[in-house]
């Protein structure tokens, strides 16, 4: 009962001791009781009940009732710390058993080998349980036994033999009461479906798990563990490290157990180091290797001191102390079993190839690229990487780019299964290097073709496919719509003044619950999309320039697209560009406000010295024509007309030459409707919605209530043109939560990626709707970018704040071109010229990008 109901298990052993029990009796009752303590509380009264249990039970005259005690009693000094006591107290169990009791003490010295990272003990011990468990019909520690085996068989990398003992525990413990025991086969699957690669599953069966552990009222440091190994898996690396050191807290508050205390140590330090914290990644890995040595847990030392390493080299240490440290923890590695053997020779590799020392590094590198073959896709990519280095190291260009492209490849059918566009964008970060190393290759063939190629394979490529949208899950619609109002109510408070504290906890937990609940989506099958080919670029260009902005070592490298062909030109640093467009928007921020019009030059001078890093000599052979922007994430608030050679031309943006051909090869809708939707709360009251409803017609008008969030999706779904004038939200911590608001709350991105096809040219005149985050390899994430991979052709949207007043002539001129058959850049460009000539009003129409090719 105490996995079970441990709640209750707890009273009926207080209960029983305030009865004056026998010592028999009262020897089960301080067994609970400190199982209880060692579980879910503090290991000082776990291990006085129990030494109080065991003097029971010997006085009591019971061996087997003696070997139990010994048991528990091993378990909680293995997670105190003290390992050879605790063996000591398994040896005694042993002895003193008999025929099922000591089956139940084996299954739990193989659990205690497990957690020492003593694998085969572990099975060895398993082994010889299992059968006498059947035997003797003990349904519950059968189904114990055969769950920590496939855990073992886990760590072992055996996924095959660990999903058949899970099968078979599964189908006992339906049979059985046990709550605690079903949460942790639930977990179980969870582990097992990440090992598999199955990131969506491993959360969803995680998340299940938590959520039955808190009707039992326990702690889940171990799930806590597992989850943070998904989470970085899944590119969440920060979430990971806040997961686990918010665990260790609590860990500590309780008093419980040191075991755990050092597995999440080391959880936070990979975390940090994913996270690009080295210096904390250094931290928490020193402390973990010391409580494992301590714990005489050499498995999870070693991989602590690769953790400890990793780092190390972050912060730009190179020795050869540290290519010997790599090479023995590998060596370890590799003889423990574990699948993080790779990991180390690569690393022992790398740093072995900066000190100009190749034949070692070759040796380590080898023993990487073995694992390119087979094993989960993480671990493959590992041993692809290794074998593109040898080539480097080789001097063969053709082999490092056959490596990356394996590589790549691996990533694309793993991205490919997750159904989440955030799932799928920070997945790319596990290519970079991949990447990086490709483009270095192709940069120094002398081929900027080659370069466009791969500039092409990692950029955007979450735009490469519509996310998995799942219109018939009702939690998720129902927490939506709990979000909307909740979120609704709470700007109402703000803006009569009032706290909202509450109001704000509560968006925040149905924020966190709509976004696991995406994060669960699968994906479709494997493969990455179209393949990008650069003749079908250049062939569809026509008389445009499209301009692809490569960063290599630092530097920004322009990729000149036209006439057939692609030349490459060397521009500024992309640091000083970064500094320059953060000045740019803060001067636009500034002229969004009366008397500021003294700030128009500065702004237009930082616009020149812009065009001058971000696209050097290649400004000169721009031509007349439209031109297209392909910029890096890091640039994606730069308002490109605002530079010089753009100002007066056709000009739009996009995330990729691939997201811009699949633009311009997308059919508008057959039927051509128009929706206008005007939100709540504009300081112009959205003054040109009634002059373009007069304009064109009989277009759909939603304003006032009609303006639900429900309603608009509803009318935007296929419709040819939207136009919505609203308030917008960037959420630069949640970006999939940036928002427009309309009369019932806020409609966010996770929203459009439920429509069947948005829009095929969409106008948000709106501020900050252009505004996006970079992230995993080369990634945006934003109300932009959810739209593009839905079916909308063209997007005009603007990156920085605006003067409400001065949008609604650059609207209506920019509406007036499209209905003279113009595209979106075009009559952009056009509406521009047709503004005043003030600060205001040229800041505003700078503000302003087209997005695609509609």
């Amino acid at each position: 009962m105490v996995f079970a109901a441990p709640g209750e298990a707890l009273a009926r052993a207080h209960a029983l001791l305030d009865a004056g029990p026998s010592p028999l009796h009262a020897s089960v009752a301080h067994q609970v009781i400190g199982i209880w303590q060692r579980d879910f509380g503090d290991m000082r009264p776990a291990l006085r009940h129990l030494r109080r249990a065991r003097d029971l039970a010997a006085r009591a005259g019971s061996a087997d009732r003696e070997a139990d005690v010994l048991a528990t009693l091993g378990v909680a000094l293995v997670h105190a710390g003290r390992t050879r006591e605790g063996l000591t107290a398994f040896d005694e169990g042993v002895a003193r058993g008999t025929g099922h009791t000591r089956a139940r003490v084996r299954y739990r010295r193989a659990y205690v080998w497990w957690v020492l990272g003593r694998h085969r003990q572990a099975l060895e011990d398993v082994r010889r349980a299992v059968p006498v468990l059947r035997q003797a019909d003990d349904v519950i520690w059968t189904a114990r036994a055969l769950t920590l085996r496939a855990t073992v068989h886990l760590a072992l990398g055996a996924v095959e033999r660990a999903d058949a003992d899970f099968t078979a525990a599964e189908a006992l413990w339906d049979t059985t009461g046990q709550e605690h025991d079903k949460a942790d086969a639930v977990e179980s699957r969870g582990l097992a479906a990440f090992r598999r690669g199955d990131i969506p599953a491993a959360l969803r069966l995680l998340d299940e798990a938590e959520e039955r552990y808190a009707k039992l009222g326990t702690p889940t440091f171990m799930l806590n563990i597992r989850r943070c190994e998904v989470l970085m898996a899944a590119g969440l690396a920060p979430e990971a490290l806040a997961e686990a050191d918010a665990a260790i807290a609590e860990l500590d508050r309780l008093g419980g157990q040191s075991t755990r205390k050092a597995e999440l140590l080391l959880a936070a330090a990979r975390a940090a180091r994913l996270a690009d914290d080295p210096h904390t990644a250094m931290a928490r890995a020193a402390v973990a290797v010391r409580l494992f040595a301590g714990q005489r847990r050499a498995w999870w030392e070693t991989h602590a001191r690769l953790v400890l390493i990793e780092a190390r080299v972050a912060v730009g240490r190179r020795s050869a102390r540290l290519v010997a440290d790599a090479a023995a923890v590998a060596e370890r590695l590799a003889a423990f079993g574990s699948p993080a053997a790779p990991e180390a020779s690569l690393l022992a590799g790398r740093i072995a190839l900066t000190l100009g020392r190749p034949a070692e590094a070759e040796r380590h590198l080898a023993a990487a690229a073995r694992s390119r073959h087979g094993g989960p896709p993480l671990a493959r990519m590992t041993g692809w990487a290794a074998q593109a280095l040898r080539a480097r190291a080789a001097g063969s260009g053709r082999g490092v780019l056959e490596a990356c492209r394996r590589g790549l490849d691996v990533l694309d059918d793993h991205r490919m299964t997750l159904g989440a566009s955030e799932l799928r964008a920070r997945a790319t970060a596990q290519g970079a290097e991949l990447a990086a190393l490709a483009q270095e290759s192709a940069l120094a063939s002398g081929q900027p073709r080659r370069l466009l190629m791969w500039s092409e394979r990692w950029r955007a490529t979450v735009l490469s496919a519509p996310p998995t949208r799942p219109p018939a899950d009702p939690a998720l619609l129902s927490g939506l719509t709990a979000f909307r109002e909740i979120a609704a109510r709470a700007e109402e408070a703000r803006q009569d003044g009032h706290p909202v504290p509450a109001l704000e906890r509560e968006q925040r937990r149905l924020e966190r619950e709509i976004r696991s609940r995406t994060l669960h989506l699968r994906g479709a099958a494997p493969g990455g999309g179209d393949r990008f080919e650069p003749g079908r670029l250049l062939e569809r260009l026509g008389d445009a320039r499209l301009v692809e902005l490569a960063v290599l070592d630092g530097r920004v490298h322009v990729l000149l697209c036209a006439e057939g062909r692609v030349r490459r030109f060397e521009a500024g640093r992309l640091a000083d560009a970064v500094v320059e467009a953060d000045h740019v928007q803060a001067g636009l921020r500034r002229l969004a406000h009366p008397g500021a019009a003294a700030r128009l030059p500065l702004v237009e001078a930082a616009g020149r010295r812009l065009q001058e890093l971000l696209l050097g000599p290649a400004a000169g052979y721009l031509g007349t024509g439209p031109v297209v922007v392909v910029p890096p994430g890091s640039l994606h608030r730069v308002p490109w007309a605002l530079l010089p050679a753009l100002r007066e031309r056709v000009l739009s943006v996009s995330p990729s030459a691939s997201s811009w051909l699949r633009a311009r090869e997308t059919e508008p809708p057959p039927r051509s409707r128009q929706v206008l939707v005007r939100g709540p709360g504009l300081a112009t009251g959205g003054a040109e919605v009634p002059e373009l409803a007069r304009r064109y017609g009989a277009p759909t008008v939603l304003e006032g209530a009609e303006a639900h969030v429900s309603r608009v999706l509803r009318e935007l779904d296929g419709a040819a043109l939207a136009h919505i004038a609203a308030h917008g939200a960037f959420r630069a911590d949640s970006p999939l939560f940036s928002s427009l608001t309309m009369a019932d709350g806020p409609i966010v991105v996770h929203d459009f990626e439920r429509l069947d096809r948005s829009p095929y040219r969409i106008i948000l005149s709106c501020c900050d709707t252009a505004r996006l985050a970079s992230v995993g390899a080369d990634e945006l994430l934003g109300l932009v970018t959810a739209l593009l991979p839905l079916g909308t052709a063209g997007v005009v949207a603007c990156s920085a704040p605006v003067n409400d007043e001065a949008v609604v002539p650059l609207m209506l001129a920019l509406h007036k071109a499209l209905g003279a058959g113009l595209s979106l850049a075009e009559a952009l460009r056009d509406a521009r010229a047709a503004l005043p000539g003030d600060a205001t009003h040229q800041a505003t129409g700078w503000a302003f990008s087209a997005f695609g090719a509609a």
